[in-house]
């Protein structure tokens, strides 16, 4: 076999590579692997819980002692509310993101190490609490 029927080989094998893994990159996501996923743009991490109230939720991601959390509405309408977010490693003060947004408060990072954490969120006249977590 010739030099440049290897290398045409070589270009097909390269080519099918290449469009295989753009077919898998481009496969949609299950709907179980996107509902946990909400805050996933916002925060890096294992998704660990899910904190509801009455007019949203506040979505808690974990990854290498490090604690994210982010409030989202639960009608996503585009008006302008008043939402927060705080999260507190045991033995600090708590982080805090508090204003008028349309889609989210946070995220908020803190570093927690093995300490529980306690996740505050609010939006309207809805407000959650979580005690002492992920201890």
């Amino acid at each position: 076999m010739g030099g440049g029927a290897t290398r045409r080989r070589l270009a097909l094998g390269t080519a099918l590579l290449i469009a295989a893994g753009a077919l898998t990159v481009a496969a949609p996501a299950t709907a179980e692997a996107t509902a946990e996923n909400r805050a996933a743009p916002y925060c890096a991490g294992r998704h660990v819980l899910d904190l509801p109230f009455s007019t949203g939720t506040v979505h808690v991601y974990k990854r290498d002692g490090y604690v994210c959390a982010v409030t989202v509405p639960a009608r996503k309408n585009g008006a302008r509310r008043t939402m927060s977010v705080s999260v507190q490693a045991r033995g600090n003060r708590p982080v805090v993101d508090k204003g008028w947004y349309t889609r989210h408060a946070g995220p908020v990072t803190v570093h927690a190490g093995r300490r529980c954490v306690w996740i505050k969120g609010s939006m309207s006249a809805g407000t959650v609490s979580s005690g002492w977590i992920l201890c």
